[in-house]
């Protein structure tokens, strides 16, 4: 939630919304600024419970293979947790998790973009990145 410039998300979305999937680019192995800054504002929400037993998940995408996606993952799902977040991930019984040479981790769903900065995620890192979105789903669908 900028001062300026399209916002992404308003305060309103997070109290309506029944799951929550964030998204940023890995910075060297953590999650973007705006990002960051975005979650700092949400004092009151995390006062009155906005997120509290809401399902929720992470993705990203970084230009270098071992550039710290996991890292960014796993720190972006810290403050979900304060929140009261319910985390969810990719389990193994995901078969793409299994086989992928390019992005997707237990964590969440990942795009390695290479150095050539592609914006288009793979066959394997858009299967991936679609079954963490109907997990979430599924369960925001179950704890509704």
């Amino acid at each position: 939630m900028p001062d300026e410039g399209a916002p992404y998300v308003e305060r309103r979305d997070l109290s309506e919304c029944a799951g929550l999937v964030l998204g940023s680019p890995t910075r060297f192995g953590i999650m973007a600024a705006p990002l960051k800054y975005c979650i700092d504002t949400l004092g009151s929400e995390w006062v009155s419970g906005t997120l509290v037993g809401k399902p929720a998940a992470v993705f990203t995408s970084t230009a270098t293979l071992h550039g710290g996606q996991e890292a960014t993952l796993l720190s972006m799902m810290l403050p979900l947790l304060h929140h009261g977040c319910v985390i969810t991930g990719l389990p193994y019984s995901e078969p793409g998790l299994n086989t992928t040479r390019t992005g997707g981790t237990p964590y969440g769903a990942s795009h390695h973009s290479g150095l050539h900065d592609d914006p288009r995620p793979s066959e394997e890192e858009a299967l991936l990145a679609r079954a963490l979105g109907r997990r979430v789903a599924t369960l925001a669908r179950k704890l509704a």
